[in-house]
């Protein structure tokens, strides 16, 4: 095993340039159910949705994974924030649900080849946050085919031929190990529509001899070798300590309800420690994330709840409601919503406004040594593959 730090964002620039491919030009809509009281977390709706984009991440956690992991706990917030600004050809807006999956660890059981669900498709953001900082890594046997083929079996991929349906898949051993031919297992993703990336951990030329490369070309997927010796550069601007100031302000607009509630609420204070711990950086992107649409608690937060078209604040149980709001009126209520609301909308234009700043620093002050040099050839591919498909990022 090699041991090394990944730059992550590498793995995430071919899943932008791919998503172009997702959009349809009619319209889908499904009905939801009436939002009375949540006692358990929503079940995936069985009804096919309009612009879906669904990524399974299929992670090494192996001993030489300790860098791709950290990576890939920082860059997610890149993730959303790039699909926050996404349109397709009829206008809208993409939504976004990710799975996660671990393989190569011996912690996991070797019956089940070292592989293990970690999270079903989630647009949870707090929750797929979670997740990523409870793995760890320890020494295993990779097989690449079999994690492939589980994630094809036990995941919901969905009928709807429009949606985008992607597989990324990071290691750094032989991806013809295991017993499962890795070619039978990309050629049903290919049959599913679901278009599988590869990313090498280490020699570009080395992936390619160990089949990383044509794992992913079977399937018209792309293939990336990271420069295991670089890192995420993160640039302080003078627009960060607002962010995170306004991120605390913006906390304070959730009113929990139901039985997920309390438990959510403290996921959500969590997530944001996560993050401050592993970089300002990341806790402002995460900031940002929070801010966008698609940052959406209705599960628990009354204020995302009263969104839904058949929600009903008369409905909801006295018990399920915070300290704040039991014995209020349905008025009352209703009342304290449209306040919490309007605060946030406040908050979240500003931390937006500040980003759109924050972004232009940056790009002035980051030098083109603190890219990675496949990172710009992965952009001009976003641009020209979303001109094509008439995707637009705004």
């Amino acid at each position: 095993m090699k041991k090394s730090k990944q730059f992550w964002a590498l793995l995430f620039a071919p899943l932008f340039t791919i998503t172009i491919y997702g959009c349809e030009t009619r319209n889908n809509k499904s009905v939801q159910p009436p939002i009375i009281a949540q006692a358990v977390m929503a079940e995936h709706d069985p009804m096919p949705a309009s612009n879906v984009v669904k990524i399974a991440l299929l992670l090494d956690t192996s001993n030489s994974m300790d860098g791709l992991i950290n990576q890939a706990k920082a860059q997610l917030w890149d993730v959303v924030n790039k699909f926050t600004h996404a349109k397709c050809g009829n206008a809208e807006r993409p939504k976004l649900e990710i799975a996660l999956y671990q393989y190569g660890n011996d912690n996991l059981s070797s019956k089940e080849g070292y592989i293990q669900q970690v999270l079903n498709f989630s647009n949870d953001l707090d929750e797929i946050s979670e997740k990523l900082f409870s793995l760890t890594t320890n020494g295993g046997e990779e097989y690449c085919g079999e994690v492939i083929a589980t994630s094809l079996k036990q995941l919901d991929w969905g009928k709807n031929p429009d949606n985008l349906k992607m597989i990324f898949i990071a290691g750094n051993e032989p991806f013809d190990q295991g017993k499962l031919n890795y070619t039978d297992a990309v050629a049903n993703a290919k049959e599913k529509d679901i278009i599988v990336n590869t990313i090498f951990c280490g020699n570009y030329e080395q992936g390619i001899n160990t089949d990383w490369k044509n794992g992913a070309i079977l399937t018209g997927g792309e293939y990336i070798a990271i420069d295991h010796n670089r890192q995420v550069v993160h640039i302080e601007t003078p627009y960060d300590d607002i962010i995170i100031q306004l991120n605390s302000k913006l906390n304070n607009t959730y009113i929990s309800y139901g039985f997920l509630g309390q438990s959510r609420m403290k996921a959500q204070a969590e997530q944001d420690a996560n993050a401050m711990e592993l970089a300002e950086g990341v806790a402002v992107k995460r900031a940002v994330s929070k801010s966008s649409r698609l940052y959406s608690n209705s599960t628990w937060d009354l204020v995302d709840a009263s969104e839904e078209a058949e929600f009903d604040v008369a409905k909801i149980e006295q018990e399920q409601l915070p300290e704040e709001l039991k014995g209020k009126s349905s008025k009352e209520i209703e009342s304290y919503i449209q306040e919490k609301k309007s605060e946030r909308s406040s908050i979240q234009k500003e931390i937006q406004a500040l980003n759109i700043k924050r972004e232009a620093y940056i790009a002035k002050n980051q030098q083109a040594t603190q890219k990675g040099e496949l990172e710009n050839a992965m952009l001009k591919a976003i641009q020209k593959q979303a001109a094509r498909k008439n995707y637009t990022w705004e």
